[in-house]
């Protein structure tokens, strides 16, 4: 199939992915954005989650040992992953990407008592509140234009609304699950690594930056000491301690929770500050877990709020692009880095089956990484290239 557009990292295919994967090479990496099944906005697109037989398809473009990372929803991820595992993927881990931008898709149910009796509610005052330009429409997206918006508060006028007055039919969104899955391996990590170069996950690439690195002296494990005392005899023997830890000069190592700057802000206000886990100068804290096992919880002499413990996607006001309608745009920053986090030691392909309007292709794009992108809708083809044709991209330092 000819490309619909293509440069020199990005490839894009106008079609269904059924029909488009069976004619390319096997790649490193998917990383997508299917449909939730939702019906969301009541687009065609959004009314099933893809099945196993598309997730097969995609297992046979992926090199063994290929991550896989999928959004889902809320409410329809287990059939998500259930499709996902069904094809034939290992399940590895859920991510979970917190933001703060959601809001609430609730029914009133006083407001709805009170229509259906026809009773016209009192106007007792106005509330004013920020919205987005995509939250209006759309998943919310950090960095998009802010438009405040008034609306009239209202009493109930029936005794039936009064009683279920504050009442709704949903919680506020506040997180998304991000399913990691694996093509097997062929052999060990180390052997399916050497022969097809994917294996793992690109843990350093993918820290969370701190500026401190210190280290740990020599634990004291004499007779004398409280903890030598423990440690006597045969058990001892079971013990393994490095002569010396240093807290990696990177970060932190990347955890499977994922925040917005909004989740970041709000973590904090609730954690306050806090410094890192230190018992002393050394920055970390050794501690007793099960039996025969000494455990060094890493630890650096950072302090700050609890975000500081897992990746915040920056903000940026043009992440979605000119001209980009698409209801479910995912931030640039977040993308991009599930990009180096999935990255091979030579970079490798990332494919996303179900593009929409290219933040993954953009993201695997400025993380100097190729990528193929596919999607069944015309529309957002065009969005896609034109976002990849118009992206400033600067690679220093980063192949």
């Amino acid at each position: 199939m000819k490309p619909y557009y293509a440069d020199e990292w990005v490839t894009i295919y106008h079609g269904d992915c059924r029909e488009v994967l069976p004619g390319i090479d096997p790649v490193e990496t998917c990383i997508s954005d299917p449909p939730y099944g939702l019906e969301f906005m009541g687009k065609g697109w959004d009314k099933g989650v893809p099945g196993e037989e598309f997730w097969r398809i995609i297992l046979g473009a992926l090199l063994p040992g290929a991550p896989c990372l999928a959004f889902g929803g809320t409410r329809t991820h287990h059939r998500l992953m259930c499709a996902i595992e069904d094809a034939g993927f290992e399940l590895r881990d859920c991510l979970m990407w917190l933001y703060g931008s959601g809001f609430p898709k609730s029914h009133d149910l006083s407001k709805g008592i009170d229509s259906a009796a026809g009773a016209e509610r009192e106007v007792v005052g106005e509330q004013t509140k920020a919205r987005s330009e995509a939250a209006k429409s759309a998943l919310p997206t950090m960095g998009s234009p802010v438009k405040y918006e008034t609306w009239d508060l209202t009493a109930p006028a029936t005794e039936a609304a009064k009683l279920w007055n504050g009442w709704g039919t949903a919680l506020k969104p506040a997180w998304e699950p991000i399913v990691l899955a694996m093509k097997p391996l062929v052999g060990t990590f180390a052997r399916n690594g050497l022969r097809y170069g994917v294996a793992g996950l690109n843990i350093d690439g993918a820290r969370i930056g701190t500026e401190d690195s210190y280290n740990v002296p020599q634990a004291d494990f004499s007779a004398s000491s409280d903890r030598g005392s423990m440690m006597q005899g045969a058990a001892q023997e079971s013990y393994r301690l490095d002569q010396r830890a240093e807290s990696h000069p990177s970060g932190r190592w990347p955890a499977n929770v994922v925040l917005d700057e909004e989740a970041a802000r709000q973590l904090d206000e609730q954690s306050g500050e806090r410094p890192g886990a230190t018992s002393n100068s050394t920055g970390r804290t050794a501690a007793f877990t099960t039996p025969c096992r000494l455990s060094l919880a890493e630890g650096y002499a950072d302090s700050g709020g609890a975000s500081r413990f897992f990746y915040t996607g920056k903000a940026s006001a043009t992440d979605r692009g000119e001209n980009n309608n698409h209801p479910t745009v995912k931030p640039s920053d977040l993308m991009r880095w599930l990009c180096m986090l999935t990255k091979t030691p030579t970079g490798g392909t990332v494919l996303d089956p179900f593009m929409g309007s290219g933040s993954t292709i953009f993201a695997a794009k400025e993380s100097g990484r190729p990528s193929i992108g596919i999607d069944i809708d015309e529309r957002y083809c065009e969005i896609a290239a034109s976002r990849c044709a118009q992206g400033m991209l600067d690679l220093d330092g980063v192949l």
